[in-house]
């Protein structure tokens, strides 16, 4: 009997073992499987270069970068050192200026600043001449100048005669310190001699050059002229000194 011997192909050929067969569930799983490993992969791979750096949101202030913006609404000083001048000051160096309370030499005295006097007699040729003294009571330099005012008033405060006339003379200002005097002469023709009216005054109201208040004065000189040709009573420009 002749015996057969398989070969190696007819081995692979006919001794073959078919491969077991997956069930199409399980392929499917294993596809869904695959999908989903394939879509982590993908997301592994996106650029992430913007990674770190702050997102602007609406409505959201990006992160601060370390410099801080003053607000607008913040103070702030234009010199810190306070040593900035003031500005629209004037002088208060309080050194010979008007406002300085020391007076200026070219300030006129007021009545309220003044002090008035008249003094001793000095007759001469039938006349009488009396000075009329203004003293600076004030705490300030003042300046007179021309020619103050007078009139003879009784105890009642009524004029006695005309008003007086000026003497022919230059002004001149005269600045009184604190203390110092100017004094105009007051002349009139001895009444006895004139024969003029008289009267006795009880008092000289005597008024500064340029001023409207008066200063009283008592009158201790006896009789004087207000009426008649020869009852005129004149006064000079004022000047320096208490005439005596």
């Amino acid at each position: 009997m002749a015996t057969f011997r398989r070969g190696a192909a007819d081995t692979d050929r006919l001794g073959a073992v078919p491969a077991p067969r997956t069930s199409t569930p399980a392929r499917r799983a294993a596809l869904l499987a695959g999908v989903a490993l394939l879509g982590v992969l993908t997301a592994c791979g996106t650029d992430n270069s913007g990674a770190g750096t702050p997102q602007k949101l609406p409505g959201t202030a990006e992160p601060a970068s370390g410099d801080r913006t003053t607000d607008a609404g913040s103070p702030t000083t234009a010199n810190p050192t306070g040593s900035a001048a003031p500005t629209g000051s004037g002088t208060t160096s309080g050194s010979a200026s008007a406002s300085s309370g020391s007076g200026s030499t070219g300030t006129r005295c007021h009545t309220s600043e003044l002090r008035a006097s008249v003094g001793n007699n000095d007759p001469g040729a039938g006349q009488e001449n009396f000075p009329v003294v203004l003293t600076n009571g004030s705490g300030r330099s003042c300046t007179l100048r021309g020619y103050p005012g007078a009139a003879f008033v009784d105890a009642s405060g009524k004029q006695l005669g005309p008003d007086p006339r000026r003497s022919s003379g230059t002004p001149t200002t005269v600045t009184l310190a604190p203390g110092q005097s100017a004094w105009s002469g007051l002349t009139f023709s001895n009444p006895e001699i004139s024969g003029a009216g008289t009267a006795t005054p009880a008092a000289l109201l005597v008024t500064p050059p340029d001023e409207k208040d008066s200063l009283k004065v008592t009158w201790t000189q006896g009789k004087v002229p207000v009426s008649g040709n020869a009852s005129s009573v004149s006064l000079t420009v004022v000047q320096a000194g208490t005439g005596a």
